[in-house]
């Protein structure tokens, strides 16, 4: 028979329902949460480790010599790999040692799953002054970018599949919630043994692994609140309104005016492009590196009126973006859109994939996260540890 306790105190209805809230939502979503967690926490220092590895392609010699035509070498390209694809875009550094990077991108958008949905996703680095290739990676057989779909929609098509790691994601954040209620002692008495690990006299393991879920959860648990709100503003329009009606007063973020060209009657320039990043170096010669499009495409699939060239303020950060619009038949200025005229929501938006991947932050943020993603991953695991261990004592009263 049970064991009565009659001078047991009473929980809570908060806590009894934060209890009950928590272990249902744990046991539900669980596995999501630590496959979600560890890829994320893998994909953390994915560009430190893959410039490491590309080092040689990044770089180039020392010339005084000017870089041959854009439209030159992405004929070359195109021939060198012969793909039935078009070159999609280059990405130009600031930094003249550095090689540019042509990529191809296209999409299934009918593929239900990553390797059906990604046609094509390649990165070809070139040098510049010479034309010659220097590496080509296929980069959708990548690992950190298998990684990140994984992260994003468990290898599903991304379109819905972000709605699978989604929901997990929304539960994951009341579980945090609900563990900090579960967590908040009574009284001073009961939080000191809260903030940290009091094993001197504890020889249990379960009571060890109780207290890993117990004290690390707390700690993480703020960090993860926020990783998992920047996550859903990615997957949930109506997260990402909520942000724009915050910061900006409008559900919606402006949108882009079309501009017509003034010179479309006339011939092509065939040095257009190379006419858009002698400007943009010009206007934004502190910046990291600009990305021109060279398909005639938006990611999309859409026609460009224009040439919009995106310039990144620094190296492996997203959130400083300036934008400039060029003729795309005469190469000519139309308009400029720098990062400091933005609206708030539109300055959060750019940067949000860098708070949610810690980068924001710097290398502490990247270092924080990744701790905290370790954390995340082992709260799935701890969890049902404590689930299981309270299972087997209750099987063994009689």
């Amino acid at each position: 028979m049970k064991k009565k306790h009659p001078h047991k105190k009473k929980i809570s209805f908060t806590k009894k329902w934060s209890a009950k809230l928590h272990l249902w939502f744990g046991l539900s979503v669980g596995i999501i949460v630590f496959i979600v967690s560890l890829t994320g926490t893998l994909y953390v220092f994915k560009d430190e480790i893959q410039n490491r590895l590309r080092k040689e392609a990044m770089y180039v010699k020392e010339t005084t010599a000017s870089p041959l035509s854009i439209a030159l070498l992405k004929e070359k390209v195109s021939l060198e790999l012969n793909e039935k694809f078009p070159v999609n875009a280059v990405e130009i550094s600031l930094d003249k040692n550095k090689s540019y990077r042509f990529s191809y991108y296209e999409k299934n958008k009918k593929g239900w799953n990553y390797f059906e949905e990604v046609k094509i996703n390649k990165l070809v680095y070139v040098d510049q002054y010479t034309g010659k290739i220097l590496a080509v990676y296929n980069e959708k057989y990548n690992f950190f970018n298998i990684l990140k779909y994984i992260h994003w929609s468990l290898l599903l098509n991304s379109e819905w599949g972000k709605y699978v790691v989604g929901i997990p994601t929304v539960l994951f954040i009341f579980m945090l919630i609900t563990g900090i209620v579960l967590w908040w002692p009574k009284n001073k008495k009961a939080r000191k043994g809260r903030f940290w690990f009091s094993w001197e006299n504890v020889k249990t393991w379960k009571r060890k692994n109780y207290d890993l879920h117990n004290v690390l959860g707390f700690y993480a648990s703020f960090f993860a609140l926020l990783i998992s709100v920047t996550g859903i503003y990615f997957a949930y329009p109506y997260v990402k309104n909520t942000f724009n009606l915050v910061l900006s007063g409008s559900l919606e973020q402006p949108k882009e005016k079309e501009i017509k060209s003034p010179d479309s009657l006339i011939a092509k320039n065939p040095s257009v492009y190379d006419l858009t990043a002698q400007e943009t170096r010009k206007l934004y010669a502190h910046s990291s590196s600009f990305r021109i499009p060279l398909n005639g495409k938006n990611k999309k699939g859409k026609e460009l009126k224009n040439i919009p060239v995106t310039i990144y303020g620094e190296e492996g950060r997203f959130s400083e973006r300036n934008a400039l619009v060029f003729d795309k038949y005469s190469g000519k200025l139309l308009a400029e859109k720098p990062h400091q005229k933005l609206n708030n929501a539109e300055k959060y938006a750019n940067a949000n994939y860098d708070i949610h991947t810690g980068s924001y932050f710097g290398l502490f943020g990247k270092i924080l996260w990744f701790i905290t993603g370790l954390i995340c991953t082992s709260l799935p695991v701890t969890g049902f540890l404590v689930w299981w261990g309270k299972q087997k004592k209750q099987g063994k009263k009689i």
